[in-house]
């Protein structure tokens, strides 16, 4: 009986589906970190997300903040207003296209990124102010940090296309196995 219990036992954990690893990275420019750049991996057939937090592009201090925001397809972001001044919120020349119109600070405004692309954002009273909301149809991608490192949790084993993007470079493609032992390193 015993081993009937152990063989089951064996069974079940072979049979178990990998939850996935952690693809962890850096991104660089001439050999330097590359904060703000965007991975992501090419995934075949992955379910649509629901949202399940709060994703602010705050304005603050006449400037967005974050700088460059990575969202899921289908996700709500909110613009709050948190500076003295009115704000008036838009991008018109790729990906999401809209114009907020001019609100006060205490006041928020929202738009769902429903399909993938670059949004370049501006304000039209602030010409100085900018910044960029990369919608991407995968679960699968990540902000580069100010050291240039990023990480993409959850990604089953196998062979991915990868695609980054950063401000005022060109966008790279590769290839990358991920088995927990490879980490990537994305060089502009």
């Amino acid at each position: 009986m015993r081993f009937i219990r152990v063989l089951l036992a064996a069974v079940w954990l072979t049979t178990v589906p990998v939850l996935g690893a952690e693809l962890t990275g850096t991104a660089l420019v001439s050999g330097k970190p590359a904060q703000h750049a965007v991975v992501w991996l090419e995934a075949a057939s992955e379910p649509p997300a629901g949202q399940t937090s709060r994703v602010v592009l705050d304005q603050r201090n006449l400037t967005f903040s974050p700088h460059v925001l990575a969202v899921r397809v289908g996700t709500t972001v909110e613009f709050p207003n948190n500076d003295k001044v009115f704000h008036n919120v838009f991008s018109f020349r790729d990906g999401k296209k809209f114009d907020l119109g001019m609100y006060p600070k205490g006041m928020s405004k929202r738009i769902v990124f429903d399909r993938p692309g670059l949004a370049r954002l501006f304000c039209n009273i602030h010409p100085n102010m900018a910044a960029y909301v990369m919608a991407i149809d995968t679960p699968y991608f990540a902000v580069a940090n100010e050291r240039g490192a990023f990480n993409i949790a959850g990604v089953p084993p196998g062979t991915y296309t990868y695609h980054a993007w950063r401000p005022g470079g060109p966008a790279l493609t590769g290839s990358i196995t991920v088995d927990g032992s490879h980490a990537l390193e994305i060089r502009w």
